[in-house]
Formats: C-alpha cells, sequence, structure tokens
C-alpha cells in the first residue's frame, strides 16, 4: 500500500510573487474562513518566527490568530500583511 502524504500550500508559497497571487485569489472569493487559512499558509510559508518578529506580535498570537479556530482581528489582519508586503485596496 502507498502512503499518501498530505498537501500543505505553505510548501509552495515560499516565492513573494506566488504568495501574493494566491492571496489575491482567496481574497477574491470574500471568504473570511478562506481568507485566514490562506493567510495562515503563507505566514507559514514566511515563518512564524520571523513573521513574529517583524509583526511585534506572539507567535502564540499569530497561531491562534491564524489557525483553524481563529478568528484575526483587523490590526493582527494589518500588521500581518504589511510584514508580509502585502498591500490591501478596495475596489469597486
Amino acid at each position: 500500500m502507498e502512503k499518501i502524504t498530505p498537501f500543505d500550500p505553505a510548501e509552495f508559497l515560499d516565492d513573494p510573487e506566488t504568495a501574493l497571487a494566491y492571496l489575491a485569489a482567496v481574497f477574491e472569493d470574500g471568504d473570511a474562513e478562506e481568507i485566514r487559512k490562506g493567510l495562515n499558509n503563507v505566514a507559514r510559508a514566511h515563518g512564524i518566527t520571523d513573521l513574529s518578529r517583524e509583526t511585534g506580535l506572539s507567535r502564540e498570537a499569530l497561531y491562534k490568530a491564524l489557525g483553524p479556530s481563529g478568528n484575526p482581528t483587523l490590526t493582527t489582519l494589518l500588521a500581518v500583511t504589511k510584514a508580509l508586503g502585502i498591500r490591501l485596496s478596495v475596489a469597486a
């Protein structure tokens, strides 16, 4: 029997352009749970420790906010996107 390895998107999001395209697609859908998952994947690809240092948020706070039962605040969302070099915008 062949062993199946779970797919982890974070393994493919270490390139900034790829991560940006991925998040753009996630945000376009507008589903809060998918946005949280997308940010979690990109954050893990970037490195939670580095992201913690860059945002000033603890690793635990990032794991809690971006984890499976997380619900990041606007402050956390803005800190994470800024640290990842992503700018949020609004369009009609």
